[in-house]
């Protein structure tokens, strides 16, 4: 009877805010260095090739530790693990900071992806038993606007930092703050009754899945990330990585399913299907969220001459606006069904990323970037809050670890996936429209041989008639290079609005929230 009434002794508002602090400073850290890869590489003599590796390895320890919070919360106690994670976060962005060479770099960041990788899904899983399920959809807009905020202004505040001091200062600013988190940790979050811990479980670990997780996960993001580099499936390199994350995941599914009775991923879970679509949608959101972050920096950077610091202050004030829709989100997802408000917000993604399609161009204000920014990001709290929401309902409250964990596993996977593949068809795209627009570039097209003829004779005033022409060659080609770049961007997001078409109608799989509802057999365990 106890456990039914248990209420944490400090405001939930209270725990909430503390354990989103340490959530922020995680997800800034997987955007911030982005921007300061060629600085890193340079400082620490390394190729641009070699550096790329700086955000693959923490990725990658990143992707394996995220699923593990419910049993590593089985040996120390879900707050100890918390701490642990703080601290193991704080003490390897030091490292990461005073890191003399690239090697030690890159196992630094190992340490740190081990460290952030446990504070996203316990925070979350703090957030979903401080609160009761009534106001649990108001709790998770707090998360949203971390989640979602982090990515948006990394790039800013990496850029700038980097410009104004030193790359290292992107790895020293979490120190302080993972002092401050911890140190709040500590005084006011408890762990629940239902939350037990005992060491011996160390040794009943399922050792054997997470060597088929890390194989996975290992082999996913190296090939993911190599992809475009190595003509994807043209290279033996991505087809061995391919085959190895194929390899790995299967094994881990039968593993996990047949073969150990303490399984590190609860994938019978599974089994309830609200959680599995749950799971699914997250996935699709994640990844919407995370290429439309990367896509439209990169389409600022490239195409229009931003600098990292401008492209990032473009992006800013959607994420203002979040402020104010993240808290609309929150209580609508406690009193509307969830698959109703997903469904509504994804009609809203499509029309979103089907405007962005039809308005780029390379003539296009800050102000109006700043417009197509906020059109993308405004429906991402609604669909967030209520499938996170939605992925609790009728599981017990024991497994709230383990739901916040794979959660937040399909996000990551989502997000990694399709910041590949949307970069990969952009540059697809591209290729595809300049040789459509080269079909152009002939003197027997009227319009193309007057435009070298006007310019040319421009040019001829300082480079002479025959050099004006060949520069006004020169500069149509290039205005022509530039335009199938931005068709480039418009066809990627118009496929993310067609895919957004698609989530629409799964979000009906969505059942009601029933009361008494109750998991299915086994997935408490």
């Amino acid at each position: 009877m106890a456990d039914e009434v248990w209420k944490p002794r400090v405001n939930p508002w209270v725990i909430a805010g503390t354990v989103a602090i340490a959530a922020f400073m995680e997800v800034l850290d997987t955007s911030i260095a982005n921007v300061a890869l060629p600085h890193i590489s340079g400082s620490l003599a390394a190729s641009q090739d070699q550096g790329t590796w700086v955000l693959t390895s923490y990725l990658v320890s990143n992707a394996i530790v995220l699923p593990l919070g419910g049993w590593m919360s089985t040996i120390f106690g879900r707050k100890n693990f918390f701490l642990l994670c703080i601290t193991l976060f704080t003490i390897s962005s030091f490292l990461c900071g005073i890191a003399p060479s690239l090697p030690l770099l890159l196992l630094f960041r190992v340490l740190q992806g081990v460290g952030g990788g446990g504070l996203q899904p316990m925070a979350q899983a703090i957030m979903a038993d401080s609160f009761d399920a009534k106001r649990r959809g108001v709790a998770f807009s707090l998360y949203a606007l971390v989640t979602v905020m982090a990515p948006s202004i990394g790039p800013t505040l990496g850029g700038w930092i980097t410009d104004n001091y030193s790359w290292r200062w992107i790895f020293y600013i979490n120190i302080p703050v993972g002092i401050m988190a911890f140190l709040l940790v500590t005084r006011v979050v408890d762990d629940p009754p239902w939350i037990k811990s005992d060491r011996k479980n160390f040794f009943k670990g399922d050792y054997v899945g997470i060597g088929f997780l890390t194989i996975a996960m290992a082999g996913l993001q190296i090939a993911l990330d190599k992809g475009e580099e190595n003509d994807w499936f043209a290279s033996n390199f991505i087809r061995g990585f391919s085959a190895m994350f194929v390899i790995g995941i299967i094994a881990l599914i039968i593993w996990e399913l047949k073969g150990t009775k303490n399984p590190i991923m609860n994938l019978r879970l599974f089994r309830f299907k609200n959680f599995a679509i749950c799971c699914f949608l997250m996935l699709l959101v994640g990844g919407i969220l995370n290429a439309g972050t990367v896509l439209q920096p990169q389409f600022l950077q490239q195409l229009l001459g931003y600098t990292a610091t401008n492209a990032g202050k473009a992006l800013t004030l959607g994420g203002v606006m979040l402020l104010v829709a993240a808290p609309i989100a929150g209580i609508l997802s406690d009193k509307f069904p969830a698959r109703n408000i997903v469904a509504l917000a994804f009609v809203a993604f499509a029309a979103a990323y089907y405007y962005v399609s039809t308005h780029l161009t390379l003539d296009i204000s800050f102000g109006y970037n700043s417009l197509l920014r906020i059109v993308q990001i405004l429906p991402i709290p609604f669909c967030f809050i209520a499938i996170t929401n939605a992925a609790y309902v009728g599981l017990p409250r024991e497994a709230s670890n383990q739901v916040s964990g794979l959660i937040n596993f399909a996000r990551n996977i989502g997000g990694s996936i399709l910041i590949s593949l949307t970069g990969a068809e952009v540059t697809n795209r591209s290729l595809y429209h300049q040789a459509q627009l080269q079909n152009y570039m002939s003197y027997a097209n009227d319009q193309f041989n007057s435009t070298v003829q006007q310019t040319g004779s421009f040019l001829g005033n300082t480079f002479g008639q025959a050099n004006g022409t060949y520069a006004a060659q020169a500069s149509v080609y290039q205005q022509l290079n530039q335009q199938a770049a931005v068709l480039g961007y418009a066809d990627v997001y118009r496929l993310l609005a067609w895919l957004t078409v698609g989530m629409f109608f799964l979000a009906f799989l969505l059942s009601k929230p029933k009361s008494g509802e109750k998991a299915p057999e086994g997935a408490a365990h």
